[in-house]
Protein backbone atom coordinates (compact mmCIF):
# COMPACT_ATOMS: atom_id res chain seq x y z
CA UNK A 1 0.00 0.00 0.00
CA UNK A 2 2.87 2.37 0.79
CA UNK A 3 4.56 1.54 -2.54
CA UNK A 4 1.25 2.14 -4.34
CA UNK A 5 1.02 5.67 -2.91
CA UNK A 6 4.68 6.39 -3.64
CA UNK A 7 4.11 5.25 -7.22
CA UNK A 8 0.96 7.39 -7.54
CA UNK A 9 2.19 10.60 -5.93
CA UNK A 10 5.95 10.47 -6.59
CA UNK A 11 6.97 8.20 -9.47
CA UNK A 12 4.11 9.06 -11.85
CA UNK A 13 4.68 12.85 -11.66
CA UNK A 14 8.47 12.46 -11.77
CA UNK A 15 8.25 10.14 -14.78
CA UNK A 16 6.22 12.73 -16.69
CA UNK A 17 8.90 15.32 -15.96
CA UNK A 18 11.69 12.90 -16.96
CA UNK A 19 9.86 11.95 -20.18
CA UNK A 20 8.79 15.55 -20.86
CA UNK A 21 5.29 14.10 -21.08
CA UNK A 22 1.90 15.80 -20.76
CA UNK A 23 0.09 12.51 -20.01
CA UNK A 24 -1.01 13.37 -16.46
CA UNK A 25 -1.94 16.92 -17.49
CA UNK A 26 -4.17 15.63 -20.29
CA UNK A 27 -5.63 12.99 -17.95
CA UNK A 28 -6.61 15.74 -15.50
CA UNK A 29 -8.23 17.74 -18.28
CA UNK A 30 -10.17 14.69 -19.48
CA UNK A 31 -11.36 13.89 -15.98
CA UNK A 32 -12.94 17.36 -15.90
CA UNK A 33 -14.23 17.53 -19.48
CA UNK A 34 -16.12 14.21 -19.19
CA UNK A 35 -18.66 15.98 -16.94
CA UNK A 36 -19.36 18.75 -19.48
CA UNK A 37 -22.66 18.68 -21.33
CA UNK A 38 -22.89 16.80 -24.63
CA UNK A 39 -23.38 20.07 -26.52
CA UNK A 40 -20.25 21.52 -24.93
CA UNK A 41 -18.17 18.42 -25.73
CA UNK A 42 -19.49 18.35 -29.31
CA UNK A 43 -18.59 22.02 -29.78
CA UNK A 44 -15.01 21.21 -28.80
CA UNK A 45 -15.13 18.11 -31.01
CA UNK A 46 -16.16 20.19 -34.03
CA UNK A 47 -13.26 22.61 -33.50
CA UNK A 48 -10.85 19.66 -33.26
CA UNK A 49 -12.34 18.10 -36.39
CA UNK A 50 -11.94 21.27 -38.42
CA UNK A 51 -8.36 21.71 -37.19
CA UNK A 52 -7.58 18.11 -38.14
CA UNK A 53 -8.96 18.58 -41.66
CA UNK A 54 -6.96 21.79 -42.18
CA UNK A 55 -3.79 20.16 -40.87
CA UNK A 56 -4.22 17.14 -43.16
CA UNK A 57 -4.82 19.36 -46.19
CA UNK A 58 -1.61 21.26 -45.49
CA UNK A 59 0.74 18.49 -44.39
CA UNK A 60 -0.60 15.09 -45.55
CA UNK A 61 0.16 14.45 -49.25
CA UNK A 62 -2.55 11.79 -49.38
CA UNK A 63 -5.36 14.01 -48.08
CA UNK A 64 -4.18 17.09 -49.96
CA UNK A 65 -4.50 15.07 -53.17
CA UNK A 66 -7.83 13.52 -52.05
CA UNK A 67 -9.38 16.94 -51.34
CA UNK A 68 -8.17 18.36 -54.66
CA UNK A 69 -9.35 15.32 -56.61
CA UNK A 70 -12.84 15.56 -55.10
CA UNK A 71 -13.10 19.37 -55.24
CA UNK A 72 -13.41 19.63 -51.47
CA UNK A 73 -13.10 23.18 -50.17
CA UNK A 74 -12.67 23.09 -46.39
CA UNK A 75 -14.23 26.57 -46.09
CA UNK A 76 -17.46 24.93 -47.24
CA UNK A 77 -17.33 22.22 -44.54
CA UNK A 78 -19.66 23.88 -42.03
CA UNK A 79 -21.57 20.94 -40.51
CA UNK A 80 -21.24 17.25 -39.75
CA UNK A 81 -23.39 16.61 -42.82
CA UNK A 82 -20.73 18.27 -44.97
CA UNK A 83 -18.13 15.79 -43.71
CA UNK A 84 -19.89 13.15 -45.82
CA UNK A 85 -18.42 14.80 -48.95
CA UNK A 86 -15.02 13.42 -47.95
CA UNK A 87 -14.48 9.84 -49.21
CA UNK A 88 -13.81 7.20 -46.57
CA UNK A 89 -10.30 5.88 -46.09
CA UNK A 90 -9.90 2.08 -46.14
CA UNK A 91 -7.20 -0.23 -44.85
CA UNK A 92 -6.22 -0.91 -48.47
CA UNK A 93 -5.81 2.84 -49.06
CA UNK A 94 -3.39 3.03 -46.12
CA UNK A 95 -1.43 -0.06 -47.08
CA UNK A 96 -1.05 1.00 -50.72
CA UNK A 97 -0.19 4.66 -50.01
CA UNK A 98 1.57 4.50 -46.63
CA UNK A 99 4.31 7.07 -47.29
CA UNK A 100 1.77 9.60 -48.59
CA UNK A 101 -0.15 9.48 -45.28
CA UNK A 102 2.93 10.59 -43.31
CA UNK A 103 2.89 14.29 -42.46
CA UNK A 104 5.43 16.52 -44.20
CA UNK A 105 6.28 17.90 -40.74
CA UNK A 106 7.85 14.57 -39.73
CA UNK A 107 10.42 12.12 -40.95
CA UNK A 108 9.15 8.58 -40.76
CA UNK A 109 12.07 7.44 -38.57
CA UNK A 110 11.11 10.10 -35.99
CA UNK A 111 7.71 8.49 -35.44
CA UNK A 112 6.62 5.60 -33.23
CA UNK A 113 5.97 2.50 -35.32
CA UNK A 114 3.28 -0.12 -34.67
CA UNK A 115 1.59 -2.80 -36.71
CA UNK A 116 -1.91 -4.22 -36.77
CA UNK A 117 -2.30 -7.97 -36.55
CA UNK A 118 -3.99 -8.45 -39.90
CA UNK A 119 -6.87 -10.49 -38.46
CA UNK A 120 -9.26 -8.83 -40.94
CA UNK A 121 -7.03 -9.80 -43.84
CA UNK A 122 -5.08 -6.55 -44.08
CA UNK A 123 -2.02 -5.97 -41.89
CA UNK A 124 -0.89 -2.34 -41.62
CA UNK A 125 2.20 -0.45 -40.59
CA UNK A 126 1.22 2.59 -38.50
CA UNK A 127 3.10 5.64 -37.27
CA UNK A 128 2.38 8.02 -34.36
CA UNK A 129 3.99 11.15 -33.01
CA UNK A 130 4.97 11.37 -29.31
CA UNK A 131 2.13 13.67 -28.27
CA UNK A 132 -0.40 11.36 -29.90
CA UNK A 133 0.93 8.43 -27.85
CA UNK A 134 0.68 10.46 -24.64
CA UNK A 135 -2.91 11.53 -25.33
CA UNK A 136 -3.96 7.97 -26.11
CA UNK A 137 -2.42 6.76 -22.86
CA UNK A 138 -4.34 9.46 -20.98
CA UNK A 139 -7.65 8.32 -22.48
CA UNK A 140 -6.90 4.68 -21.61
CA UNK A 141 -5.96 5.62 -18.04
CA UNK A 142 -9.25 7.46 -17.57
CA UNK A 143 -11.23 4.40 -18.67
CA UNK A 144 -9.10 2.27 -16.32
CA UNK A 145 -10.21 4.57 -13.52
CA UNK A 146 -13.86 4.10 -14.53
CA UNK A 147 -13.26 0.39 -13.92
CA UNK A 148 -11.91 1.07 -10.41
CA UNK A 149 -8.14 1.10 -10.97
CA UNK A 150 -6.02 3.83 -9.37
CA UNK A 151 -2.64 5.00 -10.62
CA UNK A 152 0.13 3.14 -8.86
CA UNK A 153 -1.96 0.09 -8.04
CA UNK A 154 -0.55 -3.29 -9.10
CA UNK A 155 -2.10 -4.99 -12.09
CA UNK A 156 -2.42 -8.51 -13.42
CA UNK A 157 -2.35 -8.62 -17.23
CA UNK A 158 -3.37 -11.52 -19.45
CA UNK A 159 -1.62 -10.70 -22.69
CA UNK A 160 0.10 -12.36 -25.63
CA UNK A 161 3.86 -11.89 -25.88
CA UNK A 162 4.15 -9.69 -22.75
CA UNK A 163 6.97 -7.13 -22.77
CA UNK A 164 10.19 -7.96 -20.97
CA UNK A 165 12.05 -4.93 -19.56
CA UNK A 166 15.63 -4.85 -20.86
CA UNK A 167 17.09 -1.37 -20.46
CA UNK A 168 17.62 0.31 -17.08
CA UNK A 169 14.85 2.78 -17.90
CA UNK A 170 12.43 -0.03 -18.79
CA UNK A 171 13.25 -1.89 -15.55
CA UNK A 172 12.70 1.24 -13.46
CA UNK A 173 9.39 1.82 -15.19
CA UNK A 174 8.34 -1.80 -14.69
CA UNK A 175 8.97 -1.75 -10.92
CA UNK A 176 7.92 1.82 -10.12
CA UNK A 177 5.13 2.66 -12.57
CA UNK A 178 3.67 -0.26 -14.50
CA UNK A 179 3.79 -2.65 -11.51
CA UNK A 180 2.29 -5.43 -13.61
CA UNK A 181 2.47 -9.22 -13.44
CA UNK A 182 1.81 -11.07 -16.71
CA UNK A 183 0.19 -14.32 -17.73
CA UNK A 184 1.32 -15.00 -21.30
CA UNK A 185 -1.85 -15.93 -23.20
CA UNK A 186 0.25 -17.72 -25.81
CA UNK A 187 0.77 -20.51 -23.27
CA UNK A 188 -2.47 -20.79 -21.33
CA UNK A 189 -2.41 -24.19 -19.64
CA UNK A 190 -2.94 -25.57 -16.13
CA UNK A 191 0.73 -25.17 -15.23
CA UNK A 192 1.08 -21.54 -16.38
CA UNK A 193 -2.21 -20.58 -14.73
CA UNK A 194 -1.25 -22.34 -11.49
CA UNK A 195 2.06 -20.43 -11.44
CA UNK A 196 0.16 -17.20 -12.11
CA UNK A 197 -2.19 -17.87 -9.18
CA UNK A 198 0.84 -18.27 -6.88
CA UNK A 199 2.37 -15.05 -8.21
CA UNK A 200 -0.98 -13.28 -7.77
CA UNK A 201 -1.15 -14.29 -4.12
CA UNK A 202 2.36 -12.96 -3.55
CA UNK A 203 1.97 -9.69 -5.47
CA UNK A 204 -1.73 -9.03 -4.69
CA UNK A 205 -2.68 -7.02 -7.79
CA UNK A 206 -5.82 -4.88 -7.53
CA UNK A 207 -6.79 -4.88 -11.19
CA UNK A 208 -7.00 -7.33 -14.10
CA UNK A 209 -6.44 -6.31 -17.72
CA UNK A 210 -6.46 -8.53 -20.77
CA UNK A 211 -8.07 -10.14 -23.77
CA UNK A 212 -11.71 -10.81 -22.91
CA UNK A 213 -11.60 -14.51 -23.78
CA UNK A 214 -8.27 -15.06 -22.02
CA UNK A 215 -9.72 -13.66 -18.79
CA UNK A 216 -12.69 -15.98 -19.30
CA UNK A 217 -10.41 -19.03 -19.71
CA UNK A 218 -8.52 -18.07 -16.54
CA UNK A 219 -11.83 -17.62 -14.68
CA UNK A 220 -12.91 -21.09 -15.83
CA UNK A 221 -9.64 -22.52 -14.48
CA UNK A 222 -10.20 -20.84 -11.11
CA UNK A 223 -13.78 -22.08 -11.00
CA UNK A 224 -12.77 -25.65 -11.84
CA UNK A 225 -10.10 -25.64 -9.12
CA UNK A 226 -12.28 -23.78 -6.61
CA UNK A 227 -9.74 -20.94 -6.32
CA UNK A 228 -12.04 -18.14 -5.17
CA UNK A 229 -9.66 -15.99 -3.11
CA UNK A 230 -8.45 -13.74 -5.98
CA UNK A 231 -10.40 -10.53 -5.47
CA UNK A 232 -9.46 -7.64 -7.78
CA UNK A 233 -11.09 -4.22 -7.50
CA UNK A 234 -11.20 -3.71 -11.27
CA UNK A 235 -11.41 -5.89 -14.38
CA UNK A 236 -10.90 -4.43 -17.87
CA UNK A 237 -11.70 -6.71 -20.82
CA UNK A 238 -10.34 -5.36 -24.07
CA UNK A 239 -8.75 -6.19 -27.42
CA UNK A 240 -11.64 -8.46 -28.50
CA UNK A 241 -15.39 -8.74 -28.01
CA UNK A 242 -16.64 -9.63 -24.53
CA UNK A 243 -19.47 -12.15 -24.87
CA UNK A 244 -22.26 -11.97 -22.31
CA UNK A 245 -21.90 -15.53 -21.04
CA UNK A 246 -18.18 -14.85 -20.52
CA UNK A 247 -18.94 -11.69 -18.55
CA UNK A 248 -21.24 -13.65 -16.23
CA UNK A 249 -18.60 -16.31 -15.46
CA UNK A 250 -15.81 -13.75 -14.92
CA UNK A 251 -17.92 -11.65 -12.55
CA UNK A 252 -19.04 -14.69 -10.57
CA UNK A 253 -15.51 -16.04 -10.11
CA UNK A 254 -13.84 -12.74 -9.22
CA UNK A 255 -16.82 -11.08 -7.46
CA UNK A 256 -16.06 -7.94 -9.46
CA UNK A 257 -17.82 -6.16 -12.33
CA UNK A 258 -16.16 -6.34 -15.75
CA UNK A 259 -15.54 -3.13 -17.68
CA UNK A 260 -15.77 -3.71 -21.43
CA UNK A 261 -13.42 -1.52 -23.47
CA UNK A 262 -13.02 -1.09 -27.23
CA UNK A 263 -10.13 0.37 -29.16
CA UNK A 264 -7.79 -0.35 -32.03
CA UNK A 265 -4.12 0.06 -32.86
CA UNK A 266 -4.86 2.74 -35.43
CA UNK A 267 -6.52 5.32 -33.13
CA UNK A 268 -6.33 4.03 -29.54
CA UNK A 269 -9.36 4.07 -27.24
CA UNK A 270 -12.71 4.31 -29.05
CA UNK A 271 -15.24 3.47 -26.34
CA UNK A 272 -15.49 2.10 -22.81
CA UNK A 273 -18.06 1.25 -20.20
CA UNK A 274 -18.09 3.36 -17.05
CA UNK A 275 -19.00 2.16 -13.56
CA UNK A 276 -22.70 2.07 -14.53
CA UNK A 277 -22.21 -0.51 -17.32
CA UNK A 278 -25.09 0.94 -19.37
CA UNK A 279 -23.27 1.07 -22.70
CA UNK A 280 -19.87 2.23 -23.89
CA UNK A 281 -18.98 5.92 -23.72
CA UNK A 282 -17.53 7.13 -27.03
CA UNK A 283 -14.21 8.95 -26.87
CA UNK A 284 -15.41 11.95 -28.89
CA UNK A 285 -12.88 14.24 -27.21
CA UNK A 286 -10.19 12.54 -29.32
CA UNK A 287 -12.22 11.18 -32.23
CA UNK A 288 -15.02 11.94 -34.65
CA UNK A 289 -16.97 8.67 -34.82
CA UNK A 290 -19.48 7.77 -37.53
CA UNK A 291 -21.67 4.70 -38.03
CA UNK A 292 -22.19 4.23 -41.78
CA UNK A 293 -24.09 1.92 -44.13
CA UNK A 294 -22.65 0.24 -47.23
CA UNK A 295 -23.17 3.45 -49.22
CA UNK A 296 -21.23 5.59 -46.75
CA UNK A 297 -24.33 7.22 -45.29
CA UNK A 298 -25.06 7.49 -41.53
CA UNK A 299 -27.35 4.75 -40.20
CA UNK A 300 -30.23 5.65 -37.85
CA UNK A 301 -29.61 5.44 -34.11
CA UNK A 302 -29.99 1.87 -32.89
CA UNK A 303 -28.99 0.25 -36.19
CA UNK A 304 -25.64 -1.46 -36.95
CA UNK A 305 -23.15 0.66 -38.87
CA UNK A 306 -19.55 0.51 -40.03
CA UNK A 307 -17.43 2.36 -37.49
CA UNK A 308 -15.61 5.20 -39.24
CA UNK A 309 -13.04 7.31 -37.37
CA UNK A 310 -11.26 10.64 -37.67
CA UNK A 311 -8.33 10.90 -35.25
CA UNK A 312 -7.57 14.31 -33.70
CA UNK A 313 -4.37 13.17 -31.98
CA UNK A 314 -2.05 11.83 -34.64
CA UNK A 315 -0.36 14.57 -36.64
CA UNK A 316 2.42 12.20 -37.68
CA UNK A 317 0.02 10.11 -39.78
CA UNK A 318 -3.45 11.71 -40.06
CA UNK A 319 -6.44 9.40 -40.58
CA UNK A 320 -9.73 10.92 -41.73
CA UNK A 321 -12.97 8.95 -42.06
CA UNK A 322 -11.02 5.74 -41.63
CA UNK A 323 -13.08 2.54 -41.66
CA UNK A 324 -11.56 0.32 -39.04
CA UNK A 325 -13.50 -2.79 -40.13
CA UNK A 326 -15.83 -3.07 -37.12
CA UNK A 327 -19.60 -2.86 -36.80
CA UNK A 328 -21.22 -1.04 -33.88
CA UNK A 329 -24.57 0.36 -32.75
CA UNK A 330 -24.81 3.96 -31.56
CA UNK A 331 -27.59 5.07 -29.22
CA UNK A 332 -29.03 8.33 -27.95
CA UNK A 333 -29.68 6.83 -24.51
CA UNK A 334 -28.17 8.82 -21.64
CA UNK A 335 -26.03 7.05 -19.06
CA UNK A 336 -27.02 7.48 -15.42
CA UNK A 337 -23.41 8.37 -14.55
CA UNK A 338 -24.00 11.96 -15.67
CA UNK A 339 -21.08 12.17 -18.11
CA UNK A 340 -21.70 14.13 -21.29
CA UNK A 341 -19.97 11.54 -23.48
CA UNK A 342 -22.48 9.74 -25.78
CA UNK A 343 -22.93 5.98 -25.81
CA UNK A 344 -22.44 3.08 -28.16
CA UNK A 345 -24.93 0.32 -27.38
CA UNK A 346 -22.41 -2.40 -28.11
CA UNK A 347 -19.96 -3.74 -30.68
CA UNK A 348 -21.45 -6.15 -33.21
CA UNK A 349 -18.12 -7.47 -34.45
CA UNK A 350 -15.69 -6.98 -37.28
CA UNK A 351 -16.80 -6.90 -40.90
CA UNK A 352 -14.75 -10.07 -41.39
CA UNK A 353 -16.72 -11.70 -38.55
CA UNK A 354 -19.98 -11.52 -40.49
CA UNK A 355 -21.04 -14.67 -42.36
CA UNK A 356 -23.07 -14.84 -45.59
CA UNK A 357 -26.32 -16.66 -46.40
CA UNK A 358 -27.38 -17.81 -49.88
CA UNK A 359 -29.72 -14.82 -50.07
CA UNK A 360 -26.79 -12.45 -49.53
CA UNK A 361 -27.82 -11.52 -46.00
CA UNK A 362 -25.12 -10.84 -43.42
CA UNK A 363 -25.13 -12.79 -40.16
CA UNK A 364 -23.15 -11.65 -37.11
CA UNK A 365 -21.05 -14.71 -36.36
CA UNK A 366 -20.24 -13.50 -32.84
CA UNK A 367 -23.93 -13.01 -31.98
CA UNK A 368 -24.77 -16.40 -33.47
CA UNK A 369 -22.09 -18.12 -31.39
CA UNK A 370 -23.16 -16.36 -28.22
CA UNK A 371 -26.79 -17.36 -28.74
CA UNK A 372 -25.79 -20.95 -29.50
CA UNK A 373 -23.50 -21.29 -26.48
CA UNK A 374 -26.27 -19.93 -24.28
CA UNK A 375 -29.04 -22.18 -25.59
CA UNK A 376 -27.27 -25.47 -26.30
CA UNK A 377 -25.57 -27.30 -23.41
CA UNK A 378 -22.37 -29.25 -23.99
CA UNK A 379 -20.21 -26.67 -25.79
CA UNK A 380 -17.30 -24.92 -24.10
CA UNK A 381 -15.91 -23.02 -27.09
CA UNK A 382 -16.79 -22.70 -30.74
CA UNK A 383 -15.39 -21.19 -33.92
CA UNK A 384 -17.17 -20.77 -37.26
CA UNK A 385 -15.22 -20.72 -40.55
CA UNK A 386 -16.93 -20.01 -43.86
CA UNK A 387 -14.65 -20.70 -46.82
CA UNK A 388 -17.47 -20.75 -49.37
CA UNK A 389 -21.21 -20.15 -49.45
CA UNK A 390 -22.06 -23.87 -49.44
CA UNK A 391 -20.07 -25.01 -46.41
CA UNK A 392 -19.74 -23.97 -42.79
CA UNK A 393 -16.96 -25.42 -40.65
CA UNK A 394 -17.81 -25.61 -36.94
CA UNK A 395 -14.83 -26.11 -34.65
CA UNK A 396 -16.33 -27.23 -31.35
CA UNK A 397 -14.81 -27.85 -27.92
CA UNK A 398 -16.88 -30.23 -25.81
CA UNK A 399 -18.04 -29.23 -22.34
CA UNK A 400 -18.88 -31.63 -19.50
CA UNK A 401 -22.60 -31.58 -20.42
CA UNK A 402 -21.88 -32.75 -23.98
CA UNK A 403 -24.23 -35.46 -25.30
CA UNK A 404 -25.28 -36.94 -28.62
CA UNK A 405 -27.99 -34.27 -28.75
CA UNK A 406 -25.48 -31.39 -28.70
CA UNK A 407 -24.28 -31.63 -32.31
CA UNK A 408 -27.78 -32.45 -33.54
CA UNK A 409 -29.10 -29.25 -32.00
CA UNK A 410 -26.10 -27.34 -33.35
CA UNK A 411 -26.91 -28.31 -36.93
CA UNK A 412 -30.60 -27.55 -36.41
CA UNK A 413 -29.68 -24.07 -35.12
CA UNK A 414 -27.46 -23.26 -38.09
CA UNK A 415 -29.88 -24.77 -40.61
CA UNK A 416 -32.51 -22.26 -39.51
CA UNK A 417 -30.06 -19.44 -40.30
CA UNK A 418 -28.20 -20.68 -43.39
CA UNK A 419 -30.55 -23.28 -44.91
CA UNK A 420 -30.53 -26.99 -45.69
CA UNK A 421 -28.40 -26.58 -48.84
CA UNK A 422 -25.34 -25.76 -46.75
CA UNK A 423 -22.99 -28.55 -45.63
CA UNK A 424 -22.19 -28.35 -41.90
CA UNK A 425 -18.83 -29.84 -40.90
CA UNK A 426 -18.40 -30.24 -37.15
CA UNK A 427 -14.79 -30.69 -36.05
CA UNK A 428 -14.03 -31.87 -32.53
CA UNK A 429 -11.07 -29.81 -31.23
CA UNK A 430 -9.40 -29.49 -27.84
CA UNK A 431 -9.19 -25.71 -28.02
CA UNK A 432 -9.66 -22.75 -30.35
CA UNK A 433 -6.30 -21.61 -31.80
CA UNK A 434 -4.98 -18.13 -31.08
CA UNK A 435 -3.59 -15.54 -33.41
CA UNK A 436 0.04 -14.43 -33.05
CA UNK A 437 -1.12 -11.56 -30.82
CA UNK A 438 -2.77 -13.95 -28.37
CA UNK A 439 -6.28 -12.93 -29.42
CA UNK A 440 -9.00 -15.34 -30.52
CA UNK A 441 -11.24 -15.23 -33.58
CA UNK A 442 -14.55 -17.07 -33.29
CA UNK A 443 -16.08 -16.19 -36.63
CA UNK A 444 -14.09 -16.08 -39.88
CA UNK A 445 -15.52 -15.37 -43.33
CA UNK A 446 -13.07 -16.05 -46.16
CA UNK A 447 -15.55 -15.36 -48.97
CA UNK A 448 -14.33 -12.43 -51.11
Amino acid sequence: MIMEKISRYVFYPLWDIWDKSSKLKVLGEMQKSQWNSLSSIKKSQWNNLKSTLMYAEKFSPYYKNLFEKNNINLDEIKSYKDIEKIPVTTKIDVRNNLNFFISDEYKIDELINAKTGGSTGVSLNLYFDDLCEQNRNSAAMRSDMWAGWKTGAKRAALWGNPPTPKTIKEKIRHHCLDRTIFLDTMSLDDRSMSDFVRQWREEKPKAVFGHAHSIFIFAQYLNKNKEFDLRPEAIVATSMMLLEHERIVIEQVFSCRVTNRYGCEEVGLIASECEQHQGMHLNIEHLYIEFLDDNGKPVPMGEPGKITLTDFNNKGMPLIRYQVGDIGIATDRICECGRGLPLMEHLEGRVADFLLTHSGALVSGISLIERTLTNIPGIEQMQLIQKNINELIINRVKALEYSVETDKRLIEEFTVVFGEEVKYVITDVNSIPQEKSGKYRFSICEIN
